[in-house]
């Protein structure tokens, strides 16, 4: 008997070709071992120790065995779960014998990835609307740190922070915005009814997100846990898809078997569904074809891939490259290779504002567009990090600084201690 494949079940069911024992797997470089096993957040780095685990699934690294585990989102109620991905090589994009294959899945290119883990399920609701509640937040702060500049309020202010005794809040307060630390959070959804449509379950994929917001989703998550996470590449994200196949999906050629894997336009009754209740592929990633498609951090080529599977930074508002297929998509679109094209201007049709939102996107396939984090076993250096988390477009950083100039937007200091100072922000206002 299978029983359904839900977050809060057992994460670690396998398909039916799925061996239990470690095995190496074609191009990778690196030990990888499967049991079923509830996930370890225990260690001096999260999700890395330097015993041999006796079971569970874990990737053997010169630097110990990464192993699954679950990270908690900070003053929130949220967390979620991270699965160690191998290091290894392989082709990206299809031969030119794939059925369905596109004109801009090719040529194919041997791309070398290093180990990192991968968000085992898309990012959810219950955690992107904690994200969210930052902007009311941040808001009540910028008050604050405005009343402060103002003679005639600082003192009573000042009086009912040491009344509090909220003294993180008032270093908060004291110290300004830098762009090394701070995001700007989402503002509030113009429409909710629209964007909810297709539900807004705690544990449905969050969508309608741009690939900016989501950058500063996990800006947000490294700032806060002093981990480091990103967006995948799209050379990342498709070798997680394929988990060591060379097939058009890591089960194989046949899409009569997809609807085990993916929700999608034969089997999803046009609605976005909880994540997790389809089956994982052989490294435990849940949802990678279906339900929503997912960003990357390429900017898109119709001409192709970077050479090596580099990321392809780019510097215009879009196209920027989408992965995965969703809950609209044929089963061609689901393919490991697929690649869809960003149109921040069609997708952003039914924005009234001027200038037009930088978080969100109004229309359609907006909501069926979400994310998943990734977390490399090495972490780049500090002036890397930017890359990926900041603005990289000029017409993004107009719009996003007109926003905060005109009081629709909020920007603050985002570190470890913020949950303490959002506690004592609500004894102020008590």
């Amino acid at each position: 008997m299978i029983l359904p494949h839900h977050p809060i079940m057992c994460r670690h069911r396998f398909p039916r070709w799925m061996s239990s024992v470690g095995t190496i797997l074609p191009g990778c470089f690196f030990l990888v071992a499967i049991f079923c096993s509830p996930l370890v957040s225990a260690g001096a780095e999260l999700g890395l120790v330097e015993k041999k685990p006796a079971n569970g699934r874990f990737v053997e690294t010169p630097r110990g065995y990464m192993i699954p585990y679950r990270q908690a989102i900070p003053g929130t109620d949220q967390s979620f779960e991270m699965v160690p991905i191998p290091g290894g090589s392989f082709l990206m994009g299809s031969p030119g014998d794939e059925i369905g294959r596109a004109s801009d899945e090719g040529p194919q290119v041997k791309v070398t990835i290093a180990p990192y883990w991968m968000g085992q399920y898309e990012v959810t609701w219950g955690q992107y609307q904690s994200f969210m509640a930052l902007y009311a937040q941040l808001k009540q702060i910028q008050g604050l740190r405005y009343g402060l500049s103002d003679p005639a309020v600082a003192a009573k202010i000042e009086a009912q922070i040491h009344a509090a005794g909220a003294t993180d809040l008032l270093k908060h307060l004291q110290r300004m915005p830098d762009d090394v630390d701070a995001i700007t959070a989402p503002t509030e959804l113009y429409e909710p009814d629209i964007t909810y449509e297709y539900g807004s379950d705690a544990n449905q994929p969050a969508v309608t997100m741009t690939q900016y917001a989501a950058k500063q989703y996990s800006k947000w998550i490294s700032k806060l846990t002093g981990m480091f996470y990103a967006l995948p590449s799209e050379a990342e994200w498709e070798y997680a898809a394929r988990a060591g196949s060379k097939t058009a999906y890591h089960f194989g050629d046949d899409s009569k078997e997809l609807a085990a894997y993916a929700w999608y336009a034969d089997n999803a009754d046009s609605q976005l569904h909880q994540v997790g209740t389809k089956m994982p592929n052989r490294w435990g990633l849940y949802d990678m074809y279906g339900n929503v498609a997912e960003w990357v951090l390429d900017g898109y080529d119709p001409g192709g891939f970077a050479p090596d599977g580099k990321v392809r930074w780019s510097t215009q508002v879009f196209p920027r490259v989408i992965r995965g297929g969703s809950w609209e998509s044929t089963p061609a679109a689901c393919r490991s290779a697929t690649r869809m094209a960003s149109d921040d201007e069609a997708w952003k049709e039914e924005d009234p504002n001027l200038p037009k939102s930088p978080w969100w996107l109004t229309t359609d396939p907006a909501r069926g567009i979400g994310f998943r984090l990734v977390r490399p076993l090495m972490a780049p250096s500090e002036e890397e990090k930017k890359k990926f988390w900041e603005i990289d477009a000029e017409e993004i950083g107009w719009d996003v600084e007109d926003r905060l100039e005109e009081g629709r937007g909020v920007k603050d200091n985002i570190h470890p201690a913020l949950p303490k100072v959002l506690q004592q922000l609500k004894k102020i206002e008590q």
